[in-house]
């Protein structure tokens, strides 16, 4: 297996930034849980169809894959429709991230950038767990021009996770990204150092 940092944090905290720079840092792999999701998501894959089952036809386009925007508007304002969703979700997630780091050569490092990466189980795979966190300010106006979302929508997201505090003790590195990309940038740099020193090939 490879070596591998687990990076979670809210929703439009960095983390894809964050992982960009360790790729220019020298790993070699970057997986994006969220992208494995949509893949997942798409008409015809098992997944797609038991969201379809679990939650109606409100949930997915006219092709069968699943509507992203309406499922979030659905389970953003519904704890207990979240849980279900992540009851099917988080097992498929696991096999898929499996599956990429197949493909990760024995020396090398791969990135996982997992938002429900301590919650999900995907955090086990992990050598070292990295939090990114910003303000929340941050994250509601990065939300809005990232994903078109109205304020009240972009709140309902950010609302719906888990708070920042309880997480910082189950966690390896915490990188600030409230500032400038040059002091996010330094705070990765010595995360990377650390970790390839505790974890050489």
């Amino acid at each position: 297996m490879p070596r591998i940092i687990g990076l979670t944090g809210n929703i439009a905290c960095g983390k894809t930034a964050i992982g960009h720079m360790l790729l220019e840092l020298g790993a070699e792999r970057y997986i994006d849980a969220d992208a494995v999701v949509h893949k997942l998501y798409q008409a015809g894959q098992p997944i797609a169809l038991q969201v379809e089952e679990t939650f109606g036809h409100a949930v997915v386009t006219s092709d069968g894959s699943v509507d992203r925007k309406a499922l979030g508007a659905l389970v953003f304002q519904d704890s207990e429709a979240m849980r279900r969703l992540e009851a099917i979700v988080h097992p498929a997630v696991g096999v898929a991230l499996a599956s990429e780091l197949a493909t990760v050569s024995p020396s090398g490092i791969a990135i996982i950038d997992a938002v429900k990466l301590l919650e999900g189980g995907s955090g086990k795979l992990c050598q070292s767990k990295w939090l990114v966190i910003c303000s929340e300010e941050q994250e509601l106006a990065r939300l809005m021009a990232r994903n078109t979302l109205s304020e009240e929508e972009a709140w309902a997201r950010i609302r719906a996770q888990a708070p920042v505090a309880p997480r910082l003790a189950l966690v390896d590195e915490v990188i600030d990204n409230s500032g400038s990309l040059e002091e996010t940038l330094r705070q990765v740099i010595a995360a990377f150092e650390r970790f390839c020193k505790q974890f050489p090939v």
